[in-house]
């Protein structure tokens, strides 16, 4: 509680304020835990990569595909190859154009990491311009 010390009269006078200190420490530990807490409620989010509604961006006339089976074999265009060959096939078919974009497709089955080693063996070759193809998520339905 606090008093008034005017010194008009004798007897002292109640203040009617309240004190926000407390509310305002009550507010900042809360901050501070839900600040901490945030990250750790998003580590278990399923993701399903081979859908996407993002608009279908214009294909080249003639795109150079790089097909990641279920069984983890590797086919550049319908060729089935080993993945040794994968940077000297991929020069061969591209003229050793190394600008020209890659379209990576994995099945839905296949590990992440796989589909990180083949996207390595693309860096490693010197192709650095690759795109992930996914199913159109309206179309994936039908």
């Amino acid at each position: 509680m606090a008093f008034n010390l005017s010194g008009e009269d004798d007897e002292f006078a109640e203040t009617h304020d309240i004190n926000v200190t407390p509310f305002i420490d009550v507010i900042l530990v809360l901050l501070i835990i839900f600040m901490v807490a945030a990250p750790l409620a998003t580590v278990d989010v399923g993701v399903e990569l081979p859908t996407s509604t993002a608009a279908p961006q214009p294909r080249p006339d003639k795109p150079l595909f790089v097909t990641l089976t279920a069984d983890r074999s590797l086919t550049l265009g319908n060729t089935p190859l080993p993945r040794e060959t994968l940077g000297a096939m991929l020069d061969a078919a591209t003229g050793k154009d190394r600008d020209q974009l890659v379209y990576l497709r994995a099945d839905k089955a296949v590990p992440y990491g796989e589909v990180m080693t083949v996207l390595n063996l693309l860096r490693g070759a010197g192709y650095l311009k690759v795109g992930l193809v996914g199913l159109d998520a309206s179309q994936a339905g039908q």
